[in-house]
């Protein structure tokens, strides 16, 4: 900017005039690196407040700015708020949103962003109509803005329930989804964020016939039937009898083949696959319901009689304990929210112990008691999805048996009520009619509650350890090798990579350029403006028409979906780039090559902002373990943030070797290899619980090592 060249002669020292522009991409980079790590430290909430005051310090210095120095610290603190701002808002809204919205609530800071940057040109805008335009004001305005965001942050957002989990704060995470909800009984997800807490292990896909289960039914002979298994509700008193089946479930389908029967793409993901499974065909009831699981509720106790029943809280300290030799995390404070004071699911009789309880739990056990109370309402845990369980044994190495519980996380199929088939009567179970019965995919695999390492410290029975055992393990760099993560960080980083080399950068910052070679700049300086100005309105106008292509996408993100709008909008930014490349290489018509490029220009931004621009953050905050997603998600923007420099500064010289069109020419080639990455390599996530689809990438990581 002039102005501030003059006042600060910086007319001969074009190096510290650029390190004033790129002081903030340095600022976000470096703090990147750690932001993800601290986040899991410390919460998303005060990293979300250190950030505000980020923005709001350095909008002040920048307005204040005596000299050279004090700017380019400003600038460094802002890019420490933009790269805060950048890993922590998409992370944060995922682990709080529903997941039927939460698409569009994670398109929200892109359609903010756009707004407060077209506000911004309107405002420079004007400032450049004037005699003096004053740079300061210009850059100090970012303090009114960060000032509100500092206030939401600090009064009104609450910490994300998912971290709280995992750090056992049980009681508190479950007041944030109380409040976020709109609702008291929030069991069921607490009871899914508790399994969110794993990273890795054995998943597999199975398929069930599932029925309701009736009083008439004998458990034992449920439990001795080999061709038939109890499923397990977290709300008390709910369970089904289930028949194991093969070949019935689209996602069996795809497990099994690794693509969708007829597809015949061998390149293509398994994961790809697996999630084109759940989406080809939806139950009826859509993401919203069951018509077999209506109610879900609380996490179920497996004591026996004499368990005491709580309907409120987990981390009561005056809960009796069949395991007295247990030591609760608390220390005897019944008002201290921070820990979990008692087990979330009782202890279970060992093998070891039956002849003082039975070996094998019976149902009526299981219905005794619930430590969270009963649902009301309960619609499972969303996206169709229901969590239940079922007991699965054993012989030990000494001969004994061994019990434990296998999670499950059922999806109903869509199928018609001639395939639903029934099940094989059982001694004493009247036959319910054909319609009870319903076809399900099942993801099994160990709850996150059981672990080999941990059971050998500090055992609760012979399947669960406690919560705070496994929360204060905490993230680590080993966890990333685990095979889902790794499959997860290879969709992440490469969206990241190639949606910087697509070519935004680019265009945004030479559009003025392009435009006024067009001709368009000269049409507008006929109406008295200087080029200056005219650029400038022609990157507002650009801006403004970008808002209701953002909106358009917030509609669309849980409709159709990221990968269908992304393999939509990647053809229309390659078309915008050739036709860009033809008006640089081929004489046309002032008006005619005006038209073009303005339309050109304009669909490359709006199909930007409505595919590539938010999708990769979106699903980035997404596909990763709560354990471990600060530290991935801070991995992908790390290399957001790289890719981001190396264009910027490799831009110029480009130009100067192969010209605009050579530019371009290479952001329509990273296009078409985007396009081609996102039909083979990233599924649709749309409408899914974030537990689910970590457990998605497990099985496609297994599923792909094995072809």
């Amino acid at each position: 900017m002039p102005q501030l060249q003059r006042e600060f002669h910086l007319e001969t020292s074009p190096t510290v005039e650029g390190l004033i522009v790129a002081m903030s991409l340095i600022g976000a980079t470096l703090i990147t690196t750690c932001s993800g790590p601290i986040s899991d430290w410390l919460g998303r909430r005060p990293m979300l407040i250190i950030s505000s005051i980020c923005y709001f310090l350095s909008g002040i210095m920048m307005l204040w700015s005596p000299n050279v120095y004090v700017l380019l610290l400003a600038r460094l603190l802002d890019g420490f708020g933009v790269g805060l701002a950048v890993t922590l808002v998409p992370l944060y809204i995922s682990e709080t949103a529903p997941p039927e919205i939460r698409g569009s609530l994670n398109t929200l800071p892109q359609f903010t962003g756009s707004g407060g940057m077209f506000v911004s040109y309107c405002m420079v805008f004007a400032l450049s109509l004037t005699p003096n335009p004053n740079w300061r004001l210009m850059l100090g305005v970012l303090s009114i803005p960060s000032l509100v965001y500092f206030v939401l942050t600090v009064f009104f957002l609450p910490e994300s329930p998912r971290w709280l989990v995992s750090k056992g704060k049980m009681r508190e995470a479950k007041l944030v989804l109380q409040r976020l909800r709109g609702r008291e009984d929030v069991s069921g997800e607490m009871a899914l964020l508790v399994e969110g807490l794993g990273v890795g292990g054995e998943t597999s896909v199975e398929e069930y016939i599932i029925g309701p289960a009736t009083d008439l039914a004998d458990d034992q002979d449920v439990m001795a039937s080999k061709d038939h298994i109890k499923l397990y509700g977290p709300e008390e008193g709910l369970s089904w009898v289930a028949r194991p089946v093969t070949g019935q479930s689209m996602l069996g389908i795809a497990s099994r083949q690794g693509s969708m029967v007829g597809q015949g793409a061998s390149l293509r993901d398994p994961v790809v696959a697996l999630f084109g499974s759940i989406h080809e065909k939806l139950p009826e009831a859509g993401a919203m319901g069951s018509t077999l699981f209506p109610h879900f509720g609380s996490m179920f106790s497996v004591g026996g009689a004499n368990q005491p029943r709580h309907d409120e809280d987990w981390d009561e300290e005056s809960l009796p304990r069949d395991g007295g030799d247990y030591p609760s995390d608390g220390g005897g404070n019944d008002s201290d929210d921070n820990n979990l004071h008692s087990p979330l699911i009782s202890r279970q009789a060992t093998s070891a112990e039956k002849d003082i309880v039975p070996a094998q739990p019976s149902l009526s056990s299981m219905r005794q008691g619930s430590l969270l109370g009963n649902a009301e309402g309960g619609m499972g845990i969303g996206g169709g999805w229901q969590l239940a369980w079922k007991w699965s044994e054993k012989m030990g190495s000494d001969g004994k048996k061994e019990g434990g519980f296998k999670r499950i996380y059922l999806h109903q199929e869509g199928v018609p009520g001639s395939r639903r088939g029934s099940l094989v009567s059982l001694p004493g179970v009247e036959t319910p009619e054909e319609g009870e019965f319903v076809q399900a995919a099942a993801l099994v695999s160990q709850p996150a509650l059981y672990s080999k390492d941990l059971i050998k410290e500090n055992t609760i029975g012979p399947a669960m350890v406690h919560p705070s055992e496994n929360a204060k393990k905490g993230p680590s760099w080993g966890d990333l090798l685990e095979p889902g993560v790794k499959h997860a960080l290879v969709v992440g980083v490469g969206l990241q990579i190639l949606q910087q080399f697509s070519g935004i950068n680019g265009v945004l910052y030479y559009t003025p350029q392009i435009l006024e070679q067009a001709g368009v700049g000269v049409l507008l300086a006929n109406l008295g403006m200087n080029s200056t100005s005219a650029s400038l309105l022609i990157s507002t106008l650009t801006t403004l028409l970008m808002l209701p292509c953002i909106a358009v996408a917030m509609r669309l993100m849980d409709i159709s979906g990221r990968r269908t709008l992304l393999l939509t909008t990647i053809p229309i930014l390659i078309a915008s780039l050739v036709i860009l490349i033809f008006g640089s290489l081929i004489p046309m018509g002032s008006i005619v090559h005006a038209a073009i490029s303005t339309t050109s220009v304009i669909l490359y931004f709006c199909c930007f902002v409505m595919g590539f621009g938010p999708i990769p953050n979106i699903l980035c905050a997404e596909i990763f373990p709560t354990r471990v997603r600060g530290l991935c998600i801070a991995i992908c923007a790390l290399t957001f943030w790289i890719g981001d420099i190396i264009v910027t500064y490799t831009l110029p010289v480009l130009l100067n070797s192969v010209g605009l069109a050579g530019v371009f020419g290479m952001y329509a080639v990273v296009c078409c290899i985007s396009l081609v990455f996102v039909y083979l390599k990233v599924p649709e996530t749309k409408g899914m619980p974030l537990e689910v689809i970590i457990e998605f990438f497990s099985v496609g990581a297994k599923q792909g090592k094995s072809d």
